[in-house]
C-alpha cells in the first residue's frame, strides 16, 4: 500500500469487537463524536464557500451549537436503526458534569447524545451511514437557517 493509501487516523485503540463500543461510555463516545463531526461541518463548509475565516467559523458555529445539534438530533430520531438509538440514549443519558451557559441541560444532553451516535458511527467504520446522517444534518440545517430567520424578520 502506498502512503497516501493509508488511513489518516491510524491511531484508534484495537477495541475487542462489537461488544466492546457497546459498552462503551457516552461520553467516551461523544469524545470522539465531537471531534467527527466538526471535521464534517468544516468540510462542508468549506466545500460551499471559500472566505474570510470569519464568515467559515460563522458558519460552522451554526452546525456545532447545542441549541442546533439538539433539533438535528430531535429531527434525526425516527431516520434511526435500533442500534443507533441505544447509543444515542447512552449518549443523552451520560452525566457529562457541567452544562455550558446559555443552554439548557436537555439540549446539551441531545448534542451530547449526537456526538456520540457520530463517534460510534465512526468507530464501527459505518462511513456510509456517517455521511448519510450528516447529510440529513445538513438539510435540518438549512431549514432550521430559514426558520430563524423568518423569526427574526417577524421580529
Amino acid at each position: 500500500m502506498c502512503p497516501e493509501e493509508e488511513a489518516v487516523f491510524g491511531g484508534l485503540p484495537a477495541f475487542s469487537g462489537p461488544d466492546a463500543l457497546r459498552e462503551m461510555n457516552g461520553v467516551t463516545l461523544a469524545f470522539i463524536g465531537d471531534a467527527v463531526y466538526e471535521l464534517l461541518v468544516r468540510d462542508r463548509v468549506l466545500s460551499g464557500a471559500n472566505g474570510r475565516v470569519e464568515l467559515l467559523h460563522r458558519r460552522t458555529v451554526s452546525y456545532s451549537n447545542a441549541a442546533f445539534q439538539s433539533e438535528a438530533a430531535k429531527a434525526l430520531l425516527p431516520r434511526l436503526t435500533p442500534e443507533e438509538l441505544s447509543v444515542f440514549k447512552r449518549g443523552r443519558n451520560a452525566h457529562t458534569g457541567h452544562v455550558p451557559k446559555n443552554k439548557t441541560r436537555a439540549e446539551y444532553q441531545l448534542a451530547t447524545a449526537l456526538e456520540a451516535l457520530f463517534g460510534y458511527l465512526y468507530l464501527t467504520k459505518q462511513n456510509g451511514r456517517l455521511r448519510e446522517l450528516f447529510d440529513a444534518v445538513t438539510q435540518i440545517s438549512e431549514e432550521y437557517e430559514n426558520e430563524k430567520r423568518k423569526t427574526e424578520q417577524n421580529a
